[in-house]
């Protein structure tokens, strides 16, 4: 039985010694934006909505705020009983904490009905409601309810705008995301750091960096949340090197560098696979005292497994205070991206001895091991281990990895039964994984079938065009190769052209193939000459099948030397000392006949070389791959 009003301050002591949940049960993972605005919200609630002078309400107040403040909703639960019976629950101010304790517990339902009933509704309970929306859905409720809001005459505030904005981040609902910030920019907000975070994320969400790059130059007086913002903008929709860039501003005008920062410029510097710049950023994080916070570790483990440094990965790994699950996660899938299968596969039976419950990301790094190691065995068995013991769905993810490693294993009708009977509607990725393993094995027929799912999902992607037309080069139709090339023509799109990076000396040169415009390139096509002599001493002989054009021998050899990963290696070669490890990126698929001449040229030279291209990393080392010759 609950106590009298008189003694509601008793009960609290005794309720949240009995009835609250301990901090472990209560703790939930926030970042660093929403829990500071989450927190000044609260404090703020505390300080607009009074009390009045009648004590039982005063009582019943802060015994809810408490409740809130731990997120303890049975007691909070009890309380509203009793206010129900002495006809208190629907008091704006007691109404509008309990419509705030069930939102921040996600009892939405719960915290919309006691919404409805509360009469002289204020702007912060709209505002309660939409953040309980935007947090924990349905969304589009949180987006109807601020234009409801507009309806009722109430204006938003520095409060209503990032809630809502979060919501259409979440939708990537552009459209509405546009007319919140002209109302933004009307009611006078666009200089609020808050209100100013929430629309670069929401743009950052929905693909439009430029309109993110705009709202945070109109900001004079930023702080460090905004600067976080624009940078895991940069970092997360495929810019890095700006991400870099922009955190190099931000330390150079003095502004004080969080964990959340450093996290998202090593993960740019990973994505870059700069190891240099990777290492110049852990040396910042050294000085400034933030490498011991866990998750900066964690992302330097995964900036030095990217960047092929798999041994001071693993020593990283092996250092961190506190492994969590993510952490597992970094090293598996470092492991898995160089095709150091059997290494993934060990660290995941040890990350289940050590009682880590392993999630679906866990699953993806796992099964992209064994499509690299071409483990078709293993790759069904964890398959199955991921539904059978750990419930985890297969995502589109998982069926990706699947169809690549059977694809590429010659089951191409196992895969393609594969994607049929999936209960997921299949994505390019999958489609895509399907189509360049009828490349690898010249099935035009499922070549076909997969172009078309990819042109109703990927209508402008013209690699699919130029997959399926190789292949039909492969077979030797060339009417087929100017049917497709003639349909890419019509609908405007072009062929991605090849490019190769190599960084010397803290400088990066691209190469495209054939490439004349280096200021080095007489020295390059010299080095290009001496290495083709000693090919063919060594017993090299040109595979001219990539070339997939109708012209003679002698011209499509030229071609094939002349590609931009061999340009980028013979430019390394003659710019860094014997010895000296090579590491190029290229944008596409690295050729068959370039695969076999730089394991030749590792050997000659005596150099490990490191190429990753789009599908994953090879260490060419005294004439091997460490893909084993599959990918």
């Amino acid at each position: 039985m609950l106590p009298s009003a008189g003694s509601v301050s008793r009960f609290l002591v005794v309720s949240v010694k009995i009835v609250l949940p301990s901090p472990l049960q209560t703790k939930r993972s926030l970042n660093v934006y929403c829990s500071v605005r989450h927190s000044h919200f609260n404090n703020s609630c505390t300080k607009s909505v009074g009390c009045g002078e009648d004590n039982t309400d005063i009582n019943y107040a802060s015994l809810l705020q408490s409740c809130i403040s731990k997120r303890a909703v049975d007691p909070g639960k009890q309380i509203h009983a009793r206010l129900l019976h002495i006809g208190s629950a629907f008091n704006p101010v007691l109404g509008t904490k309990l419509v705030n304790l069930y939102s921040t517990c996600n009892c939405l339902c719960d915290a919309h009905k006691l919404f409805d009933k509360i009469p002289n509704q204020s702007v912060f309970l709209w505002n309660v409601l939409i953040r309980g929306y935007a947090w924990n859905g349905p969304q589009e409720v949180a987006v109807s309810l601020y234009y409801e809001m507009l309806k009722c005459g109430l204006k938003p505030d520095n409060f209503t705008f990032p809630f809502v904005l979060k919501a259409c981040s979440t939708l990537s609902a552009l459209q509405e995301g546009r007319e919140i910030h002209e109302h933004v920019v009307r009611s006078g907000w666009e200089s609020d750091v808050f209100v100013g975070a929430a629309l670069i994320d929401m743009y950052a969400k929905c693909g439009c960096v430029n309109s993110s790059r705009e709202v945070f130059d109109k900001i004079t007086e930023r702080d460090v949340v905004l600067w976080n913002s624009m940078i895991a903008t940069y970092s997360q929709n495929g810019h890095p090197s700006e991400a870099i860039a922009l955190f190099l501003d931000m330390n150079s005008l003095g502004f004080q560098p969080t964990e959340a920062t450093l996290v998202t410029v090593i993960s740019a510097a990973a994505n870059l696979t700069n190891l240099p710049q990777g290492r110049e950023i852990h040396g910042f994080s050294w000085r400034r005292k933030l490498d011991p916070f866990g998750k900066v570790k964690t992302a330097l483990v995964d900036l030095y497994a990217k960047c092929g440094s798999l041994a001071a990965a693993r020593r990283l790994f092996e250092n961190l205070d506190e492994k969590r699950v993510v952490s597992w996660n970094a090293m598996i899938a470092g492991y898995a991206m160089h095709g150091h299968a059997a290494e993934a596969l060990a660290l995941f039976e040890e990350m289940k001895w050590d009682g880590f419950l392993p999630d679906h990301i866990t699953f993806v790094g796992v099964l992209s091991a064994c499509s690299h190691g071409g483990l078709i065995d293993k790759g069904w068995e964890y398959f199955k281990l991921m539904t059978r013991d750990y419930s985890i769905e297969p995502k589109v993810q998982h069926y990706t990895c699947m169809v690549d490693l059977l694809g590429h294993s010659g089951k191409l009708d196992e895969a393609y039964n594969l994607i049929t009977g999936m209960c997921i509607p299949p994505d390019s990725g999958v489609w895509g994984a399907l189509l360049n393993s009828c490349k690898l094995h010249k099935n035009v027929e499922l070549a076909e079938i997969a172009l078309q799912r990819l042109i109703v999902l990927e209508p402008d992607d013209a690699g699919n065009y130029v997959l399926l037309s190789n292949i039909y080069a492969q077979s030797g139709k060339w009417d087929k190769v100017a049917k497709v090339r003639k349909e890419m023509t019509g609908r405007g799109l072009k062929k991605s052209i090849a490019c190769s990076w190599i960084e010397v000396k803290n400088k990066v040169h691209g190469f495209l193939v054939g490439d004349l415009s280096h200021p080095q390139s007489n020295d390059i096509y010299a080095e290009m000459e001496r290495l083709g002599g000693l090919l063919k001493e060594a017993g090299y002989v040109p595979n001219t099948e990539p070339v997939f054009h109708d012209v003679e021998d002698d011209e499509k050899m030229n071609m094939v030397n002349s590609h931009s990963e061999r340009l980028a290696i013979a430019f390394g070669l003659i710019s860094t000392p014997p010895g000296t490890r090579l590491a190029v990126t290229k944008n596409l698929r690295v050729c068959d006949d370039c695969h076999v001449a730089i394991k030749f040229i590792s050997k000659i030279v005596g150099r490990e070389i490191v190429v990753r291209d789009v599908n994953r990393y090879h260490h060419f080392r005294n004439g091997e791959c460490s893909c084993g010759d599959y990918w």
